[in-house]
């Protein structure tokens, strides 16, 4: 039920619990609404686990928030506003039945709302088309929606969820359709003598000594919740895959490169946070972590996995600071502004730090500022000079691959008037 929510190829359920015995009396379907089938007919009316419960509900939030294939629409809506307009709602709501293989099943529900609710169907979360031939879908003017396959198959197995729409909000409910194998553990819906028969068929549980004794085992195959894609990382960084499992019991991870297990060592590091988030960590990431990574979550009930691959992007070549021009030594008479400039180059663009005689300049003030282009080009700009700002400048750039330094005068005439 959990792979039918969750999505294709996420979960398996195993072992839904069930007595020795079973009578027409607590199976039959109390609401005419219902459903058109009868006990039968093989259409059985069955209460789901809160388990279960807790998975529909995720599903019909999801959809509730989720756009919609409008195409098939019968029902329209203009612009005006719609006088004493009510949500949809559910006067019949849909149940869950259990079916062998083969046999026909209606799933009917009625709602209500103004204007006329849009009705959306839904498997396993996916929509139905309306144009779909394997599933009979109607609606009356009463209101009361069904939807009908005439030959179920095990691929019919899941949570078939109705939505009601109008612009004054939207509704969901899901009913679980749980579909049995004709020959499961040997047995038939039907005996030999062409009688009904009386017990369901065994699913795979924990033996037991006591053939009375109830024993439930669930198992849900794992299914990843989050995944993450390709990823391209250059080389010497830091590289991190998360990925989130849900399953029972819970999963065991285990990563591969192209088809090789990963171990953890000092450069790849495997870790499991509180939330659940498993993660790969590698760090510094070379041009030998490049390739096809698979995570692969396995338990008893089966097992699951994601791929996706990385590219290592080649190290950048560094290129020490060069000074492409120099600071040049300059005279500039008292309360004229004047400029030190020059140009550097380098791979990384290194990073500048200026300095007067041993003490460094950290920050501009509206009088003495520092300033540099994205082209290399350097400058210290003083306004309004004074016989305090002569003396040696010196002027450094550094980055990954080295450091370089120039140096040059101030002076600082006095004028005469």
């Amino acid at each position: 039920m959990a792979r039918r929510l969750l999505g294709a190829d996420s979960a398996t359920v195993f072992n839904i619990q069930e007595p020795e015995e079973e009578t027409t009396n607590n199976q039959e379907i109390e609401s005419p609404h219902a459903s058109v089938g009868s006990p039968l007919d093989g259409q059985k009316e069955y209460k789901v686990s809160s388990c279960e419960q807790r998975l529909i509900s995720e599903i019909e939030y999801r959809l509730e928030r989720s756009p919609v294939d409008e195409s098939g629409d019968e029902v329209q809506y203009g612009d005006e506003p719609v006088e004493n307009g009510v949500a949809p709602f559910f006067e019949v709501k849909l149940k869950h039945y259990k079916i062998f293989e083969g046999m026909p099943v209606t799933f009917t529900c009625r709602v209500a709302g103004n204007p006329k609710p849009k009705i959306y169907w839904f498997k396993d979360g996916k929509q139905i088309s309306p144009k779909s031939e394997h599933y009979i879908i109607q609606r009356d003017l009463g209101g009361t929606c069904s939807l009908q396959t005439i030959a179920s198959t095990l691929d019919d197995d899941g949570n078939y969820t109705i939505m009601a729409a109008n612009p004054q909000g939207r509704i969901s409910c899901t009913g679980r359709l749980m579909v049995q194998a004709v020959n499961q553990r040997g047995r038939s819906p039907r005996s030999p003598s062409g009688h009904p028969h009386v017990r369901r068929p065994r699913s795979r549980s924990r033996e037991s000594g006591d053939e009375h004794e109830p024993i439930q085992e669930r198992f849900f195959r794992p299914h990843f919740v989050q995944a993450p894609g390709d990823l391209t990382v250059q080389e010497g960084k830091l590289c991190r895959m998360d990925c989130k499992v849900s399953g029972l019991p819970t999963p065991d991870l285990s990563w591969q490169l192209d088809g090789k297990p990963i171990r953890p060592d000092s450069a790849h590091k495997m870790l499991v946070r509180e939330n659940g988030v498993h993660s790969l960590i590698i760090e510094p990431v070379t041009s030998r972590d490049a390739g096809i990574y698979t995570c692969t979550a396995t338990n008893r009930a089966g097992q699951n996995s994601f791929s996706l691959e990385l590219v290592v992007a080649a190290k950048e070549a560094h290129k020490p600071p060069v000074f492409v021009e120099k600071l040049q030594n300059t005279g500039v008479a008292d309360g004229y502004p004047v400029r030190l400039e020059g140009r550097v180059s380098g791979v990384p663009p290194p990073q500048i730090f200026w300095k007067k005689e041993n003490e460094s300049l950290t920050q501009s003030t509206d009088r003495v500022s520092m300033h540099q282009d994205n082209h290399g080009y350097i400058c210290l700009l003083i306004q309004g000079a004074t016989k305090e700002d002569a003396g040696w400048y010196t002027v450094s750039a550094k980055n990954e691959a080295g450091i370089v330094s120039c140096t040059a005068r101030l002076d600082v005439y006095i004028s005469q008037h």
